[in-house]
């Protein structure tokens, strides 16, 4: 083999290896970060799906739990670490964090992505300026589920919009410890999306409101007082044991399971509780509408989680084409496909809602529906109010008060603090916090951005 021959291999051997190389380079790994949501774990589970339609798009997975979950992602967007390409971030965070310029907006779509099927409550929860700072994967408002059976082995009647009166009532008489039947199951784990996702809108139901029109902390007052002894009575008498320790996820495996006779909570786990794949319970579940309280009318539960690039991400363009495909017409269709039609992440587009064949798999459709579409969080607390949000407060300060706040609750359950001790304890907690924070100046600053 001659020289020329050598030279002519040795430079053909040298390009391939650049291609080869500026192939590697041009592969893509997106770390996602996600919370431990039941349809999240699906997204994970058919994402296999996406990476072999991107072959050129690698997927890493981050799954936490949510309190861990939104600590992380707001450590990270905070301090602009880039360890996330894609978050799973609520709309509380999502206008918040636009505001800041934290995050990557979503222009030019592909008309496929049909924005306008997107149902308006929860599209308008994350937008800012006129532009979409997340998509939604899932939306929710919030209801009431309860077994049938018990109900009626009890001789009762829910009904279609019960009072927290009455649901102190039922839980009295469907609860048999002996058989570790519950009449209640809440949320106890604290966080500010955990205990307090409930504690704010039964507050509300009772008259009171997290601050006064001044910014001035109102939770030493006598409604708190009242919305608390209800939840702290109840879920001692008729409620699991260790309930500190149960956010969204556990107590759904609670009723799922059959130990729990109600749970208010989001209308996402009625795709869950409806699936005899997931449920032993789903021929004996009813629904009804969130209680009310002494209060009515004011704001009312919305919720969707959604995923997010932080402008701190260097891989913008394929983050984009990963959400884009999980928060798609067709996704949820693969979805469909591969788990039933009952079991689609729901909230989100018009076009679930007007299937047939969800409409006959998930006999809540229309209920959801009409809950997320009225759903109204920036409604009027009994007396002027500031902020917005139903089951939270549309401010930064909110994650850390909420979760402070939450753990001092929290410590009314396990016996630790009295009611009395735990609201004036959170009343001086939260006072401090917002005198630290410049308010009312900081709130009227953050609003002219």
């Amino acid at each position: 083999m001659g020289p020329s021959v050598n030279r002519a291999l040795y430079v053909s051997a040298g390009l391939s290896f650049l291609l080869a190389a500026g192939a590697a380079r041009a592969d893509t790994t997106l770390t996602v970060a996600t919370v431990n949501n039941g349809d999240m774990v699906v997204m994970q589970k058919l994402s296999s799906q996406f990476e072999s339609q991107h072959p050129d798009i690698h997927l890493r997975w981050v799954v936490l739990e949510e309190n861990v979950l939104r600590q992380r992602v707001t450590t990270d967007i905070a301090t602009h670490a880039g360890q996330f390409d894609v978050l799973t971030i609520g709309n509380y965070e999502v206008p918040i964090w636009a505001r800041q310029g934290w995050l990557e907006p979503f222009e030019n779509l592909p008309a496929a992505y049909d924005v306008d099927d997107l149902l308006g409550p929860v599209r308008e929860g994350i937008t800012y300026k006129g532009k979409l700072y997340g998509l939604p994967f899932y939306g929710e408002s919030a209801m009431t589920y309860y077994r049938t059976d018990l109900f009626e082995k009890a001789g009762l009647k829910m009904p279609d919009a019960p009072t927290f009166a009455q649901v102190r009532e039922f839980a009295d008489k469907i609860t048999n410890k002996d058989t570790q039947t519950y009449g209640i199951c809440l949320r106890g784990k604290p966080g500010w999306g955990e205990n307090m996702a409930f504690i704010t809108p039964l507050v509300d139901a009772f008259g009171g409101q997290w601050f006064d029109a001044s910014w001035k902390p109102t939770i030493d007052t006598p409604q708190w007082k009242s919305a608390v002894s209800w939840y702290v009575d109840i879920m001692k008498k008729d409620g699991p044991p260790g309930a500190t320790s149960n956010g969204f996820n556990e107590n759904l495996a609670l009723f799922a399971s059959g130990h729990c006779g109600m749970w208010m909570d989001a209308t996402v786990a009625a795709g869950l509780l409806f699936d005899p794949k997931q449920s032993q319970v789903s021929k004996t579940t009813g629904f009804a509408s969130f209680p009310t309280g002494e209060f009515k009318g004011g704001p009312t539960w919305l919720w969707s989680w959604n995923l997010g690039i932080p402008s701190s991400s260097k891989n913008v363009d394929a983050a984009k084409t990963f959400i884009t495909w999980a928060t798609s017409k067709d996704y949820i269709k693969l979805v469909a496909k591969e788990n039933g039609w009952v079991a689609v992440p729901p909230g989100t587009r018009k076009s679930t809602y007007d299937n047939p064949d969800y409409q006959k798999a998930a006999p809540f459709s229309s209920f959801v529906l009409k809950a997320i579409e009225s759903a109204n969080p920036n409604g009027q607390t009994a007396h002027p109010r500031p902020y917005q949000g139903a089951q939270f407060v549309g401010i930064p300060e909110f994650q850390g008060i909420g979760t402070q706040v939450g753990q001092t609750i929290a410590g009314t359950l396990t016996g630790n603090t009295t009611i009395e001790q735990a609201l004036k304890s959170a009343q001086s907690a939260t006072e401090r916090t917002m005198r630290q924070a410049g308010y009312p100046k900081a709130a009227e600053k953050e609003a002219s951005k």
